[in-house]
């Protein structure tokens, strides 16, 4: 027996993905660039939203190792209360550019999984 919510919900999330994915343009990722913070225009916001899903495991997330001076990126390992793995990237000198960083990274895996579902 099929579940039906969870074709739907497949649905959905495909759908979603791909409006995320046609909003992506150099235009959003230069507005993110000089304003990762905000205030965002509809495009970057809907963007934004289908990036910030509830976490999961590999999800990136900014650590401030020195505030103010050194940020890395590093990733969830999806269990509560573990502390998320560092990786290489960086570092980075301000919260920002690591902010504009983990964009990057989300909109490429954003596009990944868009051509993955095609």
């Amino acid at each position: 027996m099929r579940d039906r919510q969870l074709e739907v919900y497949g649905l959905f999330e495909r759908r979603a993905t791909e409006r995320s994915v046609s909003l992506l343009s150099d235009e959003v990722i230069a507005e993110h660039e000089a304003n990762p913070a905000g205030p965002h225009s509809d495009a970057l916001q809907r963007v934004l939203r289908q990036m910030r899903r509830a976490p999961v495991a590999g999800k990136l997330v900014i650590v401030a190792v020195r505030p103010w001076e050194e940020y890395r990126l590093a990733a969830l390992t999806g269990v509560h209360g573990e502390a998320p793995e560092v990786l290489d990237d960086g570092p980075f000198a301000t919260e920002e550019e690591a902010m504009h960083a983990v964009f990057l990274r989300r909109a490429a895996e954003l596009r990944a999984s868009a051509e993955g579902v095609a």
